[in-house]
């Protein structure tokens, strides 16, 4: 399966920005959906995850109210609706995946529960 994230930019705070995750290739062996992010200086961490096949969704607290994780089965796209957002938002995000099987609840947010990523996209947040 192959990722590839888009949608970044240059965004003042308090605007907004759509990402999008095109998956392609064996799009039926990825049940679930994750957004990562990657500040300089910093470790990469969970922002939102996605069940493809399912309703649920999961959000970093940090986020939580502001973005908004879907996904379109039709367009094998994941979306990260992103609204007020932050300097802090500012960041290098990804789109991962995990091949054959679903995630466990408990490790939805961790990037060890991920083996397919995409080339990430800047987001940049003027103050």
């Amino acid at each position: 399966v192959q990722l590839q994230a888009s949608g970044g930019g240059l965004v003042q705070a308090g605007g907004s920005l759509r990402l999008s995750c095109l998956i392609s290739g064996r799009t039926w062996n990825s049940p679930d959906m994750g957004w990562f992010r990657q500040a300089p200086g910093k470790e990469r961490e969970f922002v939102a995850a996605i069940r493809w096949n399912g309703d649920n969704s999961y959000y970093a607290d940090s986020v939580k109210g502001r973005f908004t994780i879907s996904r379109d089965k039709a367009k094998n796209t994941v979306y990260l609706q992103m609204n007020s957002l932050k300097p802090e938002d500012t960041a290098v995000y990804y789109c991962a995946t995990r091949q054959g099987s679903r995630i466990i609840s408990s490790m939805i947010a961790s990037q060890r529960a991920y083996d397919s990523w995409g080339q990430g996209t800047q987001v940049t947040v003027s103050s």
